[in-house]
């Protein structure tokens, strides 16, 4: 499978980068776009891979299309390249609120389309995506598509109708970890450790604990309390974020992304 990327930002270039890293027998295989063309040359020079002068250059020679764009710039794009879109192409989204159904909007026969959400952390290898296929793909076309994002981190698949949720769990919540980072670290200058290193124990301290989720399976719950010796230290500050109302604060906060993400899906 060829695959082609419309636009190279952050997202664009990670995935690129993970899956050339993982596949570099296949970097001939693999075409891009992007308005910024310095960039892209850049990009193209340091992979190995095609630079395109045009969207259309993209999906002539391509079969899977990855629309690495943001959400407002979708229309445009479909509606530049539906002329060209034949059978075989695969429309892979990735952006915040862009639907299936939405996609499919814009062509006049049956499209393949993949929904998706990456995340951040992609950067560094260690993102999470959703995907969720329509009906007209086969098994070994989506199991391609996975491969792109199981470069750049873990993969699931889910049903479309909670592709609003993972905004808030996954793809935006990098923000708030990066918040819950630069407290703990204010917290540790407040008291007179260096900044720079209150970071590094801060940030990971969060890398550990993330891992010990993964790799015990056991509930997070099970594992705050292994820390809390009674009247003791961990204890006294768990009782203080409680107080002032941590939990509530990120619920609340997932709920306000899922509740924006379905009204950018309307």
């Amino acid at each position: 499978m060829k695959i082609g990327f419309i636009g190279t930002g952050n997202m664009g270039t990670a995935l690129i980068k993970g899956y050339v890293g993982q596949n570099s027998n296949n970097k001939n295989k693999v075409y891009a776009y992007d308005t910024l063309s310095a960039k892209l040359e850049e990009l193209a020079h340091e992979q190995g891979i095609h630079s395109c002068d045009s969207i259309e250059e993209v999906v002539n020679n391509c079969d899977s299309i990855i629309l690495a764009v943001k959400p407002g710039t979708y229309a445009s794009i479909l509606e530049k390249i539906s002329p060209n879109i034949k059978s075989r192409h695969i429309l892979v989204s990735i952006a915040a609120g862009i639907s299936i159904s939405y996609i499919e909007s814009f062509f006049k026969m049956p499209v393949k389309v993949v929904r998706t959400m990456p995340n951040t952390p992609a950067l560094v290898n260690e993102g999470i995506t959703a995907l969720s296929p329509n009906a007209n793909i086969s098994e070994d076309e989506f199991l391609q598509v996975k491969d792109v994002f199981s470069a750049v981190g873990k993969t699931e698949v889910i049903e479309e109708k909670l592709m609003d949720v993972i905004p808030g769990v996954s793809g935006s919540s990098p923000a708030y970890v990066y918040m819950f980072i630069e407290a703990l670290a204010d917290g540790a200058v407040l008291q007179g450790m260096p900044r720079n290193q209150a970071y590094e124990f801060a940030a990971q301290s969060v890398l550990g604990a993330a891992k010990m989720v993964l790799e015990t399976a056991k509930h997070p719950g099970e594992l705050k309390d292994m820390v809390c010796s009674p009247g003791g230290t961990t204890i006294e500050a768990v009782a203080s974020l409680e107080k002032n109302g941590l939990r509530h604060a990120v619920i609340e906060a997932v709920k306000i992304c899922t509740d924006k993400s379905k009204k950018m899906s309307k």
